[in-house]
This record gives structure tokens, C-alpha cells and sequence, in this order.
């Protein structure tokens, strides 16, 4: 649970800095990459919350940890490199975005065979 408040507390201020910081320094395609790794970064901590509560109720669903470090690498790796990508202009960055989003993609699949596990 605190290291998703830690994440999305993070997610706002990035979300700030980009706002402040980096208005009308980068071109229109790197705010909205900018705004795209704050905004999946933000569902995906919100995510990690609902995981964490839902451990909080059934610690018997062993689903949840799996799904808990996808959601935490799919941050790491699709918003990091985003961020990275775009405050270093270092392009091939990019290529590591998608295995961040099959980390997400793999934490939601964890979700759902918790849910049908728990009848959910």
C-alpha cells in the first residue's frame, strides 16, 4: 500500500513538473508522451493499491503478488523509459516501453485469475 501512495504521490508531481517545468520547452509529441507515462503511472498505482486492499481482505489470493510486482515493473519500465525517453531525448528508450505495458498487461490477467478464483 505505500508503495503505491509512494507512486501515485509521484505521478502527481511528475504530472506538475511537466505541467511547469517542461511547458513549451519540449515539442507538442513529447508533453503528450510526457503525459502519457504520468497518466499509466497513476492507473497502475491506483492499481497497485486495489491489490494491496484486496490482499488486506484475502491474504489467501495468491494471484495478488504476482499481479503486484507486474503493476510495479510495468511502472518502472513503461513510464520510466517514457520519462527517460523524453528528458534525454535518447530515442531507443522507446524500445523498452512495450515490455513495461506486457508488465501491465500480465498484473491485470493476475487480476483476473484472482477474481475467478475468489468468485469475484
Amino acid at each position: 500500500m505505500a508503495v503505491a501512495a509512494i507512486l501515485g504521490g509521484l505521478a502527481v508531481a511528475a504530472g506538475a513538473f511537466g505541467a511547469h517545468a517542461l511547458e513549451g520547452k519540449l515539442s507538442d509529441h513529447y508533453m503528450n508522451v510526457f503525459q502519457t507515462a504520468v497518466q499509466y503511472q497513476m492507473f497502475h498505482a491506483l492499481a497497485l493499491l486495489g491489490v494491496a486492499l484486496i490482499g488486506l481482505i484475502r491474504p489467501d489470493a495468491a494471484w495478488l503478488v504476482p499481479a503486484a510486482w507486474a503493476f510495479l515493473a510495468g511502472i518502472l519500465l513503461f513510464s520510466g523509459s517514457l520519462y527517460a525517453l523524453v528528458l534525454s531525448g535518447v530515442k531507443v528508450l522507446g524500445a523498452i516501453t512495450p515490455i513495461g505495458g506486457v508488465a501491465f498487461l500480465v498484473g491485470w490477467v493476475c487480476l483476473v485469475v484472482t477474481g475467478l478464483r475468489l468468485g469475484a
